[in-house]
């Protein structure tokens, strides 16, 4: 497949396509796969693969095809059964026999589904096996409380599975976060739970170009009008959130506030927040505790960043590690403004043009901690919208942004992957591929190359 030779061009063949418009730091230990949904830490030790070890390239083993578009995958901790979101709003389910004729859960009449809207994410509860809860994030029509001139509502919702963890229940929804929409594009879209046990959502800037624009409030950075990324306080837009979905729901909300969220206790800040400064955070991964957020770019660069709380990820003042629409800007907030707080780089940071690592928009992946791939171990693979055959892997670097290359895909294997949507990583630590080229949309393992 020929991909235009901008991203413009590139995201206008891909929504025209039905595709999605995806739009200082300690090492990332070797040893055994952790499942995302863990409760507990087994801390980091150890070193990572070295770069010159990395494997030559990899290939990617075909298991489900004929998606829509493939968004996400879960993994079930009691059965040999993986969950497959899909942008039109069904989650299939995929077992050894292949894919069941029934579909896990059917949101079409409820999902707005195209370009950067659809059914984006989907996690399951640490205790799957014994509560069967699917937690779901998708985008639907304007609801109450959103204003007329808004796209549509970010939706979070929880469903409950059968016992046999096949079908959701009937009539089983229960919203537990809407936010309104200014725009169709930047809606991210990844939920998932942390080894602390709560649910992390990513959320984008609310769409448009620069954070600006209806929708969009004024914020501390007088170069770049607006910002909904650098604002805590009027609305959710352009962070990662964390709730509390197992606790006893506070005030007039459906979930309970982490006690030790930044801002917790109160006052004009918003207290969902746990990281902010983002504009499309398109994948998040747990890895041994560190949560990595991958950022897609404006107009530049594409960048993961390695996220903590309370930390402010520069957008949209930095576009990566660069100033935004403009010749110089601060490395920090005002002091005035939560302190003065730094405006945290990324660890990792590639061009929209040029060779090797390059592309359109970032697509999050995982760190490897499977056993199929040894040379693999500790490294962060991950790739862009616009793969045409290749992925991207990073040696996690105590020094400034991580040594990146790309990862070829050999053979045939690379026709799977003219595009890549999504990355997955299963409980023993191998890695999944959701994406499409001149075969289907499809769900692939990533193995060693033949």
């Amino acid at each position: 497949m020929t991909f235009g030779s901008t991203r413009r061009q590139f995201l206008a063949f891909a929504a025209a396509s039905a595709t999605a418009g995806l739009a200082g730091c300690s090492q990332l230990a070797d040893g055994p796969a952790e499942s995302e949904q863990t409760t507990t830490d087994s801390g980091a030790t150890g070193t990572t693969t070295a770069v010159e070890s990395l494997p030559d390239s990899v290939g990617l083993e075909t298991l489900a095809s004929g998606f829509g578009v493939p968004l996400d995958v879960a993994f079930a901790p009691d059965a040999d059964r993986r969950y497959v979101a899909d942008q039109q709003g069904l989650v299939h389910v995929h077992e050894s026999g292949g894919l069941r004729d029934h579909p896990f859960l059917d949101l079409r009449e409820t999902v707005v589904s195209g370009g950067e809207t659809g059914l984006l994410g989907i996690a399951l509860h640490p205790e799957f096996a014994e509560n069967r809860r699917m937690f779901v994030r998708y985008s639907a029509p304007p609801r109450s409380g959103t204003p007329d001139d808004y796209d549509h509502t970010f939706v979070l919702s929880e469903f409950e599975a059968t016992d046999d963890g096949t079908r959701a229940e009937p009539d089983s929804e229960r919203t537990l976060l809407e936010i309104p929409e200014p725009q169709g594009n930047h809606n991210a879209g990844s939920v998932l739970f942390g080894p602390d046990g709560y649910l992390y959502v990513g959320v984008g800037d609310g769409g448009s170009a620069g954070d600006r624009g209806e929708g969009h409030v004024e914020d501390w950075y007088d170069a770049v009008p607006g910002g909904n990324g650098q604002d805590v306080t009027r609305n959710l837009l352009g962070s990662v959130l964390r709730l509390d979905v197992d606790s006893e729901a506070s005030g007039n909300r459906s979930y309970a506030i982490p006690d030790d969220n930044p801002f917790a206790d109160g006052g004009e800040r918003l207290p969902e927040h746990y990281a902010w400064g983002f504009r499309n955070p398109w994948r998040m991964a747990f890895d041994r505790g560190r949560l990595l957020v991958a950022d897609v770019g404006q107009s530049g660069y594409e960048e993961v960043s390695l996220v903590e709380k309370g930390g402010n990820y520069g957008w949209n003042v930095k576009e990566g590690t660069h100033c935004y629409s403009a010749d110089d800007c601060p490395d920090s907030t005002p002091d005035d403004v939560r302190g003065g707080e730094p405006l945290v780089d990324p660890v990792i940071e590639y061009p929209h043009s040029g060779d090797g690592v390059s592309g359109v928009s970032v697509i999050g992946g995982h760190v490897y901690r499977g056993a199929a791939l040894p040379d693999l171990t500790g490294a962060y693979v991950f790739a862009d919208l616009s793969a045409e055959g290749r992925l991207f892997v990073a040696i996690p670097s105590d020094d400034g942004l991580w040594p990146t290359r790309v990862l070829p895909v050999a053979g045939d294997d690379a026709q799977k992957v003219g595009r890549v949507y999504s990355f997955g990583r299963g409980p023993d630590g191998e890695l999944y591929v959701l994406g499409g080229g001149s075969d289907a949309d499809g769900l692939h393992r990533v193995v060693p190359a033949e």
